[in-house]
């Protein structure tokens, strides 16, 4: 009876960990952008990407993106983030979601996608702010594209400061367009409803 009554428990706990407030009722939510090169505000389209606002604001909301890097930065094309942390190390991630590239949403200057790999099912936790007119990055009648989720709604002149920052190849990752200096996303917020 006792384990029993612990297991109860248990399962009580860890639902509750699990119920995350991720407002959603709320079409167009807001997250603020802590970083170390000044404050980014986005607002999400969940009438257009609601598995993928969902999906961030999950991730926002339990802390994943707080203390982690912009690890991949293409001047006049992406800043990229979401992924590692302050010791380039991968972040554990949540099953991969669906690709809601065909939503309507372009990859237009001051937007913000889902990163994945070939595989157009495969985004996570990794998301890219667009720092041009990246439409090539849009669905087509042949090929899947990168599903955009929002835009930028306050702190433009950070992300194209981020965009302009000195990089090179990372030798523990063998990655390239690594910034030299750390661009370090401090902390990520959903704001309260307005």
């Amino acid at each position: 009876m006792f384990r029993l009554f612990n297991a109860f428990i248990l399962l009580c706990l860890s639902q509750s960990a699990l119920a995350v407030d991720i407002q959603p009722n709320t079409l167009y939510p807001k997250v603020q952008l802590d970083t170390n090169m000044g404050k980014i505000v986005v607002e999400l389209d969940r009438t257009r990407a609601p598995i993928t606002v969902d999906n961030f604001l999950t991730y926002v909301v339990k802390g994943h993106y707080d203390k982690t890097l912009f690890h991949r930065v293409i001047a006049e094309f992406v800043v990229q983030g979401g992924g590692l942390d302050l010791k380039q190390e991968e972040r554990p991630v949540d099953t991969p979601i669906i690709n809601e590239s065909g939503n309507g949403l372009s990859n237009g200057f001051g937007t913000i996608a889902m990163a994945r790999d070939q595989n157009p099912h495969s985004a996570t936790s990794q998301f890219y702010f667009n720092v041009a007119e990246n439409q090539r990055l849009d669905p087509s009648s042949r090929r899947w594209g990168y599903a955009v989720f929002g835009e930028v709604i306050e702190g433009e002149e950070v992300l194209t400061a981020m965009s302009n920052v000195e990089t090179g190849h990372n030798a523990k990752l063998k990655w390239p367009d690594f910034p030299i200096k750390d661009i370090i996303l401090e902390k990520a917020t959903l704001l309260p409803r307005e």
